[in-house]
């Protein structure tokens, strides 16, 4: 088995895989502890939504490069979104609203405009992730690692504010700083994430590379930094054994990749618990 994944590893698609695969992972994983501590979780499910029907008017369209669509509709939808939930109307009931709508409306446009014989096929490795992470482009590649390097960067840039922010945004302002800036800054960047992910996971998998490590790691980790440093940890662990397992096995990649996050889920839970009663 070992020769057998060592003959795999050699293979250039498979070294792209692994390495869009880390930082997708990461980077989700970075801003899954500020949206999970917020109550944002539900922007990355919308937003996912949003990728996926704007993916299919991309496929109709018959794009070369699917992104350049798909990015800046998701970022626009993001802002809405964010500015939706400050005004009258809640946010939440609009991410829903837009989440369905585009659902319906992608798949929609797949069946009457097909690009394809196999309509079902399109949309269920859209939705679910298919074997496309392996047949990755060195150019994807190298955009992957530029827009990852941004979100990594914004992050590491932003981190004290993005943590008062997150923990009393009243204070923050107060401070004269400006949450709602922040806001819309962690909106876009989640959708970046967003499209990144749609490759490796599908459109409806990718809100658990978001929130599974962040929950996972407040099950053992009380501060901002722990959980946030075990949180990447832990997410790029679970997304190289899930692509690792999927390669061998033959299994679905973002399958296999949400089912190693939900073992470890699991994992972290019983050891919290396990702590919390030693404690006692």
């Amino acid at each position: 088995m070992i020769d057998k994944l060592l003959m795999y590893l050699g293979y250039p698609f498979v070294q792209y895989a692994l390495i869009v695969g880390v930082l997708v992972s990461l980077c989700a994983s970075l801003l899954g502890v500020t949206l999970v501590l917020r109550r944002f979780s539900f922007i990355g499910d919308g937003l996912s939504h949003v990728a996926f029907g704007t993916m299919a008017i991309a496929t109709v369209l018959k794009l070369s490069n699917n992104m350049l669509l798909v990015l800046p509709v998701t970022v626009l939808c993001a802002v809405l979104i964010l500015k939706a939930g400050s005004g009258k109307r809640k946010g939440d009931a609009l991410t829903a609203v837009i989440s369905v709508t585009a659902l319906a409306f992608g798949y929609l446009i797949m069946n009457v405009f097909a690009a394809s014989a196999n309509v079902s096929g399109d949309v269920c490795a859209t939705l679910f992730g298919s074997t496309s992470i392996l047949t990755l482009g060195s150019s994807e590649v190298w955009m992957c690692i530029g827009l990852s390097a941004v979100v990594i960067a914004v992050f590491i840039l932003m981190y004290n504010r993005l943590f008062s922010v997150t923990f009393d945004s009243d204070f923050a302002k107060a401070t004269g700083q400006r949450p709602e800036r922040y806001n819309l800054l962690i909106s876009v960047l989640t959708a970046v994430v967003i499209v990144l992910g749609m490759n490796l996971v599908g459109s409806l998998l990718i809100t658990a590379l978001v929130v599974f490590p962040a929950l996972s790691s407040m099950r053992l980790f009380g501060s901002f930094k722990a959980v946030t440093i075990s949180s990447v940890i832990m997410s790029v662990v679970c997304a190289l054994a899930g692509m690792l397992i999927s390669i061998m096995a033959g299994t679905p990649v973002g399958s296999t990749i949400v089912a190693a996050n939900f073992v470890m889920f699991l994992a972290c839970l019983a050891a919290g618990s396990l702590a919390r009663r030693g404690g006692k």
